[in-house]
């Protein structure tokens, strides 16, 4: 590691010379031109400064710790990490992430291993969007629940993606093309937060229409898996009455239709609309004709929060705790035309 006085000695002056210089606080004390041969020699050598040695005595590591559960192993999911490293990185700012992988008994034990090298903040990412219990943390540590919300009483910050309006979007993208027998395609249970609000945005989007919702064009799944979703599609679509159009609660259900319609003779967009959820990479954008759906914008989520917790650090943010709501956007593709007529 290049330190003060490998700088130092490269230039030929003291390295209180150079320390004052790269604090920026030489003006008066180091003249302009051995200041400029200082920050040059700095970025020739790969000057890094000793984040420790800094931190002793600005009381900050200039570390955020980020827990998750199989978020850092699962690339869909993991551009939430890529948002919080970047603005982290730019605000000066290292993610330390330790992955539970999925095992809640690993919570505590991580959070304190974080806490022990002194972290800034503290962000818990979720692998979808739910409520996340949060560990026994200092007050003055701020804390951000990544794809989530805090459960019970707990204090902390929440960013999550804007479920409801994202399915009203894709479901008005389907009314206006002129479809009124919209089937969606959910997930039963309590699992999902995001099914309840889906479904909410869908419901919306139809009556907003002047359209009635039809409980038998909502069907449940146990599950996301294509293989799951592909039998109750092709029953649905094999009906006299079949659904111009499917609105779908994953990219991977989508899979399934596009699966069934084709396996009945049924083409896609001309005979069937579609809509899925997640713009999944290697299935929305692999798909042909390519599959419209509403993206989860992971990587907004993640640079949120991570942007959250450095204003809380740097006291540009002292208002209560809240939880934000990240648009989900439309992306259109080709799998989606007005309903063929009759």
């Amino acid at each position: 590691m290049i330190t003060l006085k490998d700088l130092a000695a490269a230039v030929g002056v003291s390295p209180s010379a150079v320390s004052l210089v790269l604090n920026d606080r030489h003006t008066g004390r180091v003249n302009v031109e051995t200041a400029e041969r200082i920050r040059h020699a700095a970025e020739d050598m790969g000057y890094i400064p000793n984040q420790l040695a800094r931190g002793l005595k600005t009381k900050r590591t200039h570390t955020i710790g980020v827990l998750t559960d199989q978020v850092a192993s699962v690339p869909f999911a993991g551009r939430m990490l890529e948002g919080v490293q970047s603005v982290a990185w730019k605000s000066g700012y290292l993610a330390m992430i330790i992955d539970t992988t999925n095992r809640t008994e690993l919570l505590d034990q991580s959070s304190r291993s974080l806490l022990q090298r002194d972290i800034d903040a503290l962000i818990i990412a979720a692998e979808y969007h739910r409520a996340v219990e949060v560990p026994a943390v200092p007050p003055t540590i701020p804390v951000m629940i990544l794809d989530g919300f805090p459960a019970g009483d707990a204090i902390a910050d929440g960013v999550v993606p804007d479920e409801q309006g994202g399915a009203y979007d894709a479901t008005h993208h389907l009314a206006q093309a002129g479809h009124r027998r919209i089937a969606f395609c959910n997930i039963g249970g309590d699992v999902f937060v995001a099914s309840k609000l889906r479904h909410a945005g869908y419901e919306a989007a139809l009556r907003d229409h002047g359209v009635e919702p039809d409980p038998g064009l909502h069907l449940f799944l146990d599950d996301t898996a294509t293989a799951t979703a592909y039998g109750p599609m092709k029953a649905l679509l094999e009906r006299p009455d079949r659904p111009t159009a499917v609105f779908c609660f994953s990219d991977q259900i989508a899979f399934a239709v596009y699966q069934a319609a084709n396996d009945l003779g049924l083409r896609i967009p001309e005979d069937l609309s579609v809509i899925g959820f997640d713009d999944q990479r290697f299935i929305a954008d692999a798909l042909r004709p390519g599959l419209t759906t509403v993206r989860l914008p992971h990587h907004d989520l993640g640079a949120w929060a991570a942007k959250r917790v450095t204003d809380r650090i740097h006291g540009d943010e002292t208002g209560a705790p809240q939880t934000q709501k990240i648009p989900c956007p439309l992306v259109v593709r080709a799998s989606v035309a007005p309903p063929p007529s009759t």
